[in-house]
């Protein structure tokens, strides 16, 4: 019984697959299935109950997880001792979401590890920040996208494998102030790669006048003003929904001739980003285990 194979058990057992858990580790499929392997015969028992879909802990396996934890917090905690030295994890954080949601997410990261020093790097380029999770220079990254795979809402990551982990649902709101035209309003947006306006090209295709405005706040305050209407995070637009100075719309998705018919985009997923296809550092690792505990 090795460590790593615990890790790999824990793994498995958050993610229920091998498919998501050799994702979530950086590791082939083959090489998390044949630690399972490895791990039950040593143990003599089975620890999963394998089905075409999920893998089920069994009672050995549910005896075995906090063992597991418990065995590696010790590996941790002497790894710690012994270098008298803390981790430093390097996370890139999207700007638009520093402010509102980072915080919460830093905070209950350290509950699980405050043994990490973390280094935030903030950025309002989101491939700037995945350009250097690719190139190492980041360890992770906190990025907005929508659900399916990484890139999903519209953009293109870089050509190398990365890893990611859906923390927590971003609610949106159109939203436009009281008494402004019901027809013919603009949608005000960011610059193009801006994660709002991505999911303002999806929710109201491409026949709605844009009208660029900047960044959140001043988006925010030029609807206000009825210059047009804006697709922004809830939690930007929920004092002024409260005292009236917006109100909130019902998207019409419009049908373009020729064209598959996008699905409404009223929410976006926080996502932690690393780099996958090869063994990630205990400290990336131990982040996305936390962070996996995080969004179950």
């Amino acid at each position: 019984m090795e460590l790593r194979q615990l890790r790999t058990f824990e793994a498995v057992v958050a993610h229920r697959t091998v498919a998501d858990a050799a994702a979530a580790l950086g590791l082939a499929p083959s090489s998390v299935a044949e630690q399972l392997r490895t791990l039950e015969r040593s143990l003599g028992t089975a620890l999963f109950e394998r089905s075409p879909r999920v893998l089920t802990p069994t009672p050995a396996g549910r005896r075995l997880l906090p063992w597991a934890r418990r065995l590696l917090d010790q590996a941790d905690q002497a790894r710690r001792e012994v270098t008298a030295a803390r981790t430093v994890l390097r996370l890139g954080i999207l700007e638009a979401v520093a402010a509102t949601h980072a915080p919460r997410v830093l905070a209950r990261l350290g509950g699980h590890h405050p043994e990490l020093d973390v280094a935030l790097h903030t950025d309002a380029d989101r491939d700037g920040l995945l350009h250097g999770v690719a190139a190492g220079a980041l360890d992770a990254a906190l990025l907005l996208d929508t659900a399916g795979p990484l890139g999903e809402l519209g953009f293109v990551p870089p050509p190398v494998p990365l890893a990611h982990l859906d923390l927590e649902d971003v609610p949106l709101a159109l939203v436009a102030a009281p008494g402004s035209p019901e027809s013919g309003r603009p949608l005000l947006v960011n610059t193009p790669d801006c994660s709002f306006r991505l999911a303002g090209d999806r929710l109201l295709g491409p026949e709605v006048e844009r009208l660029r405005t900047g960044d959140v706040a001043a988006t925010r305050a030029c609807a206000e003003r009825g210059l047009g209407m804006a697709l922004l995070p809830e939690s930007a637009v929920h004092e002024q929904l409260a005292a009236g100075t917006l109100r909130r719309l019902a998207p019409a998705v419009p049908a373009v001739p020729g064209a598959p018919v996008p699905a409404p985009v009223l929410a976006l997923r926080l996502r932690l980003v690393r780099r996958a296809g090869r063994e990630a550092a205990p400290a990336v690792r131990d982040v996305f285990h936390a962070a996996a505990a995080i969004a179950r």
